[in-house]
């Protein structure tokens, strides 16, 4: 996937979760989750940004890295959501969804990028 189409994919998941967590019950609970979820899940454009901006392999590898865990630690917040019962509307299972694909996206792009920075640390590691 190209880094524009990323960059729009990434804007339009914290788009989606702006509008659920406003979306949330006003309970102490849905506070919470919905703050800690509008934080992870907004940082994740702005970081990839950040990544595609890096100086070098190793300033991207660093970047996309926190990227890789801002999309992690969103799908979390979502789990909640679904897991509490304060949210278990078909928009949160689709954000869930597309919050899993990211990760694995970032965790590819990371993986990759390791790779090709040091290719003969990757072997090894990939065979411990």
């Amino acid at each position: 996937m190209k880094p524009e189409e990323l960059k729009k994919r990434t804007k339009k998941f914290a788009l989606n979760v702006i509008t659920l967590v406003e979306s949330l019950p006003r309970t102490r609970s849905a506070d919470v989750i919905g703050r800690q979820l509008l934080y992870s899940s907004t940082s994740v454009g702005s970081n990839y940004r950040a990544a595609c901006r890096a100086r070098s392999r190793a300033d991207f590898i660093s970047k996309i890295g926190i990227v890789e865990e801002e999309i992690d630690e969103s799908a979390y917040w979502l789990e909640l959501l679904l897991e509490t019962g304060i949210s278990r509307t078909k928009n949160v299972e689709d954000l869930l969804i597309e919050a899993n694909e990211l990760t694995a996206i970032f965790a590819a792009s990371g993986k990759t990028a390791k790779f090709k920075h040091n290719p003969q640390s990757a072997i090894r590691n990939q065979q411990s």
